[in-house]
């Protein structure tokens, strides 16, 4: 039976005539409805027929044009229950910009594996410029976990910033905070990893993780003088495995110069992660050397 005609809401379609105009199937129309992305106007009580407004065609359209960026249906909601068409907006920016950050980590990844599989790593390493710099003796407030690759990231920016907020206490940051690993971090090993940042005051330091460091599972130590061999590298070049070959640059440089490893390996956050684009440079990839 044709749906009734609701003076106050304009012309009633069915389900198969408004989801030829809204472009979608009528399978997609009643996902769409379980997920409360797109609610019928009326459905009868008895047969269970689904009518639709002809004003809900332009939402319909958008949830199609959503799905055609492969924006996950939980991010459309978010979308269309923004409270106007600036915040939508917004919205959809984020959403891209999430996106265009997880294509730019999977080119980097792609041309790693390209690389290791045609034999040309030697090749892939000569894109990594690789430098010294002599950093002076730093006081360090750490904190050390054994973790899996897969919940590194998580993990440093936790603990990075609950290293800073201490540092306040402890004459303030007083230099660039970094992550050393003092064994192999991967999806099989878990190192540990040991988060640093280096602060001002040796005496805070040591009272402020003497009075909060157990349950940080946090230490203070001097580091001395030494000089760093590095390559910087981009936030999309960070993610596991792809930063492998910036370690392995690095690794190649110093066999060649004749230098040797005089401590863990470490990532040198510079920059403002936060902030930073996929393509900007965020982080040196470091060995202590000798």
């Amino acid at each position: 039976m044709d749906p009734e005609v609701d003076p106050e809401s304009g012309e009633l379609l069915g389900i198969g005539a408004f989801a030829a105009r809204a472009r979608l199937s009528a399978k997609a129309l009643r996902l769409y409805d379980r997920l409360g992305l797109l609610a019928p106007a009326r459905v009868d009580e008895v047969t269970g027929y689904r009518s639709y407004r002809t004003g809900q065609v332009e939402r319909a359209r958008t949830v199609a044009l959503l799905r055609q960026l492969d924006m996950p249906l939980a991010r459309i909601a978010e979308v269309l229950d923004a409270d106007d068409g600036a915040a939508a907006s917004d919205r959809l920016a984020a959403y891209w910009a999430d996106v265009e950050a997880r294509i730019a980590g999977q080119r980097t990844l792609a041309e790693f594996l390209r690389g290791r599989l045609s034999g040309r790593s030697s090749e892939m390493y000569g894109k990594f410029a690789v430098e010294t710099v002599d950093v002076p003796q730093q006081v360090l407030i750490t904190e050390t976990r054994h973790t899996l690759a897969d919940e590194l990231p998580a993990w440093i920016g936790a603990a990075l910033e609950r290293l800073e907020r201490g540092a306040t206490e402890c004459g303030g940051v007083a230099g660039v905070p970094f992550v050393a690993y003092h064994a192999e971090v991967s999806m099989e090993s878990d190192g540990p990893a040991e988060a640093c940042v280096p602060v001002a005051d040796e005496a805070a330091a040591r009272a402020w993780a003497e009075a909060r460091g157990r349950a940080w599972e946090t230490t203070v130590r001097v580091e001395p003088a030494q000089r760093l061999a590095y390559t910087r590298i981009t936030k999309a070049q960070v993610a596991h495995p792809q930063i492998l070959a910036a370690f392995e640059a690095v690794e190649q440089w110093m066999a060649a110069e004749g230098l040797v490893a005089a401590g863990p390996c470490r990532e040198v956050y510079f920059a403002d992660w936060e902030a930073a684009g996929a393509e900007d440079p965020v982080c040196d990839v470091a060995f202590p050397v000798r």
